[in-house]
């Protein structure tokens, strides 16, 4: 299969060997023979989708660009990458950054944006280098700057460190770090659009959409909306990890059976086991069982009709050894640390999620916590600002529906005595189930915002809207 962007060509991150290969031929093309808005609907008819994990619409997403050229208007490149099992957008910064670039600036040209900014999560310092290389590369030679090819079309690019927020992932708390700000989402509306970085109009892609762009221009939208899935077209980077012979980055068509990646290209499940649960795009993502992964395509279609979604394409491959219980701790434990605290539901029911999980794992959970578990991840999901609450909340909903022997076996008596609360300020330090901060044996419910009693034997009690 003909690979659109990790091409099997040596050196290609180096800026002559990509333009001996036909590179910045499609930043050309549209400069001298293309309207803006001939581009936005070439790219639109593609059929190209997000690869940061929404899926929308790209073309459709630059036709929210407002016309005109009355106020300054910014492209945001989303590098920061931060999703636990998502390794994709460093193979293109290694491998292929100058498509990459290229894209960007035909976005740029297509929106009439007068500075791109890519934003890279600080801890790949690695990439950051070679991304400032490549771009100081792209300004000695013209294709960057004032007067691009001899045009009338100028734009800046600037190459930004993230903080190393999780959050800094989301679109809002990205162009609030751009700022200077603390990484906190924002309200929409109104969208980036309309008010983005600074108030002004603003359009936020992921690396890997960019990257398919130039290819796009140069093939037309016709080539490549006729790669893989019809409703979800062209190739996706497969980062692959987990309990695999080879794990790595694959580059396929949508829509590629998901036992195929595992078997043909990642060499199957190691030491010759059979596999238990695997998440299919990011550990935000819902998992799925072995029954649905034996027939599942991977494209957002297929992966929508289970209750799951494609997300970034990190495949996540857990062998029958692995204990799920465990795994879901973890990820719950990276949410809570990473959830910027803004809205109450996410800041106040992580954490209520990894003490119950805490409680499964020490051997004092009871049967009722996994009702109490899958009831918080409801109240969390759909009532934060942004989707990290979202991402926090699924796993650990689905994964108690999924695989709820995993957790059944984790509990060893239904009866288990909790520490009893008698007019306390507060648990021991060790007694990490509950905080309280009341004369009376009572909890302020921080997710609903009701005051609810509770009696002297309980810490936990299942809370409803």
């Amino acid at each position: 299969m003909e690979k659109i962007i990790l091409k099997d060509i040596p050196d290609l991150d180096k800026i002559d060997v990509y333009i001996s290969n036909g590179g910045y031929s499609a930043l050309k093309k549209v400069l001298t023979g293309m309207k803006p808005d001939e581009v936005i609907e070439e790219v639109k008819n593609s059929g190209l989708r997000g690869r940061g994990g929404a899926c929308f619409s790209t073309g459709m997403k630059w036709g929210f660009m407002p016309k005109g050229n009355e106020k300054p208007k910014f492209l945001c490149c989303n590098g920061d990458e931060s999703e636990p099992g998502s390794f994709k957008d460093r193979e293109i910064f290694e491998k292929n950054p100058h498509q990459f670039i290229e894209g960007s600036l035909i976005a740029a040209y297509a929106m009439g944006i007068q500075a791109v900014y890519v934003y890279i999560r600080g801890e790949y310092w690695k990439w950051i280098n070679i991304m400032e290389e490549c771009v100081a590369d792209a300004y000695r030679k013209g294709l960057i700057g004032k007067n691009i090819l001899g045009s009338d079309f100028s734009v800046e690019m600037y190459v930004h460190k993230g903080a190393g927020a999780y959050i800094c992932g989301e679109e809002s708390s990205l162009m609030n770090s751009l700022e200077g700000k603390r990484g906190y989402p924002r309200v929409k509306p109104p969208f980036p659009a309309a008010v983005g970085v600074w108030g002004y109009p603003t359009t936020i892609n992921n690396i890997e959409t960019l990257a398919n762009v130039p290819e796009i221009i140069n093939k037309g939208s016709k080539w490549f909306s006729s790669i893989g899935d019809p409703k979800h077209p062209g190739t996706l980077l497969y980062g692959v990890s987990g309990h695999v012979n080879k794990p790595g980055v694959y580059e396929l068509p949508t829509g590629t059976p998901l036992m195929t990646i595992i078997n043909d290209y990642c060499g199957g499940i190691r030491n010759g086991k059979d596999f238990k649960m695997i998440i299919p795009g990011g550990s935000s993502m819902p998992p799925l069982t072995k029954e649905e992964s034996l027939t599942m395509k991977m494209d957002a279609e297929s992966l929508k009709a289970v209750g799951s979604a494609i997300g970034t394409a990190g495949i996540m491959v857990m062998d029958e050894d692995t204990d799920i219980v465990h795994v879901l701790q973890r990820i719950t434990k990276f949410y809570y640390h990473e959830s910027c605290g803004q809205c109450t539901p996410c800041r106040e029911g992580c954490g209520w999620m990894l003490k119950v999980l805490n409680r499964i794992m020490d051997g004092t959970g009871r049967h009722s916590d996994l009702d109490l578990l899958i009831s918080v991840a409801e109240n969390i999901e759909g009532n934060t600002i942004c989707a990290l609450g979202d991402a926090a909340a699924w796993p650990v909903k689905w994964t108690v529906r999924k695989f709820r022997k995993e957790f059944e076996a984790k509990i060893k008596d239904e009866n288990i005595e909790l520490p009893v609360l008698n007019k306390v300020h507060g648990l021991r330090k060790s007694d990490e189930y509950v905080t309280i901060d009341s004369d009376e044996n009572t909890i302020v419910e921080s997710l609903i915002g009701k005051v609810q009693e509770i009696t002297a034997d309980e810490n936990i009690k299942r809370y409803s809207s």
